[in-house]
């Protein structure tokens, strides 16, 4: 455990920290309209439920992803009556600052960002400019959850710190949905063609995905320990093409796509989907679970405190993943983040969140709560039905 927190010091002096420091909203959720001007070390904002402090961290974090990270559509993210929505904020990072700005109209259906007052040539140019990670209460889904979680998971992390994911993967998209329309038209020849198209960016992904899952496992299994008092986990990409390595007997991952189209060819044509490939891949979480000491997959066994744990490890691997890519540490998104944690586990949570990490932290709790989260320098902010008081 030590040797992970002096690896944490370690990076974090390397890369320092971003601040952010303004926000601003309009027409988002239950905020008609706020300004923002936040501390350097952060903020822990307080309030009941309902009162809009998971929707201001949605808010912020639209910044990084441009979408929901809960999910939601973006005509959903518009308040009540209004036709617009529009979020924007500075970061200072290595003493630049730049201004991230994103609004989507539901009478045009259009979306629009901006870096520094300009429009990229693609969304996905400005994905990531931000430089978050968001702890949510709802992240045990991630373990307990079906694959589709799991891959937007991945999916999201390696569009972020990945060259070229986000492309291979809207490419792969592209073609499977073509391919599936030419399998329900019964135009076999075509649907092999556009199969064709799916082994290169198919390859991407795969091992990109794979990549990603083995150099982090022992990281991951690390902050599992810290947090579980010692008990051992681990990550495992499992691909729908199966769990062998990608190089070897089963042959590279292209080789493999290519044999399994062919192989799953009628039954793909009988029911008029795309069985295989990476869109069916997912993340095994295992984790010890009984005094038996052996690792079961966290979405079938463990309880909601154990695989509350691995997501909270699973996040913070992503924290530093972000933190190589960016050169900077993230900001740190933390809603609710302590619940159903036992107060052993919060403690360590605690100790993992202050050991060699210094970013911003925006922190939102149901009520005052006493944690010495960078060193106790939070203001407290209260926030009820969308309005923030104690600025």
């Amino acid at each position: 455990m030590q040797g992970t927190a002096e690896t944490l010091e370690s990076m974090t002096e390397e890369v320092g920290s971003a601040t952010l420091r303004t926000v601003s909203l309009r027409g988002f959720r239950n905020f008609p309209a706020l300004d923002l001007t936040l501390p350097d070390a952060g903020v822990m904002i307080i309030g009941p439920n309902g009162s809009g402090k998971s929707n201001l961290l949605e808010a912020l974090y639209y910044l990084e992803i441009f979408r929901s990270f809960r999910g939601a559509r973006d005509r959903e993210l518009v308040t009540f009556d209004q036709d617009v929505f529009r979020v924007s904020a500075s970061i200072e990072r290595a003493g630049r600052e730049t201004q991230l700005a994103a609004a989507w109209q539901k009478s045009t259906r259009r979306k629009k960002v901006e870096v520094d007052g300009c429009e990229p040539e693609r969304l996905s140019d400005a994905l990531g400019r931000f430089g978050a990670v968001v702890f949510s209460l709802d992240d045990s889904e991630l373990v307990w959850g079906s694959p589709s979680r799991r891959r937007r998971f991945l999916d999201i992390l390696l569009s972020l710190v990945e060259p070229g994911y986000v492309g291979a993967l809207q490419r792969y998209r592209a073609v499977v949905a073509q391919r599936n329309e030419a399998l329900r038209q019964n135009r076999l020849e075509v649907a092999r063609a556009w199969g064709e198209g799916l082994v290169e960016p198919g390859a991407r992904l795969m091992e990109a995905r794979h990549r990603w899952v083995a150099g982090r496992n022992e990281e991951f299994a690390g902050y599992h320990a810290m947090i579980a008092g010692g008990h051992s986990a681990n990550l495992e990409y499992v691909p729908a093409l199966g769990r062998a390595e990608p190089e070897g007997p089963s042959g590279s991952w292209e080789e493999r796509i290519e044999r399994a189209l062919t192989e799953s060819e009628s039954s793909d044509a009988r029911r008029g989907v795309t069985q295989v490939g990476p869109h069916r891949d997912d993340l095994a979480i295992q984790a010890v679970v009984d005094a038996r000491q052996e690792h079961r997959d966290l979405r079938s066994f463990g309880s909601g405190g154990q695989r509350r744990t691995a997501a909270i490890a699973l996040r913070l691997v992503e924290a530093d993943s972000l933190a190589e890519r960016l050169g900077s540490e993230p900001v740190y998104l933390l809603d609710d983040v302590f619940a159903e944690l036992d107060e052993t586990r919060a403690a360590r949570v605690l100790e993992l969140l202050e050991t060699g990490r210094t970013g911003q932290v925006l922190l939102t709790a149901p009520k005052p709560v006493d944690l010495p989260i960078r060193g106790g320098s939070l203001e407290r902010w209260r926030i009820q039905e969308g309005v923030i008081s104690g600025v």
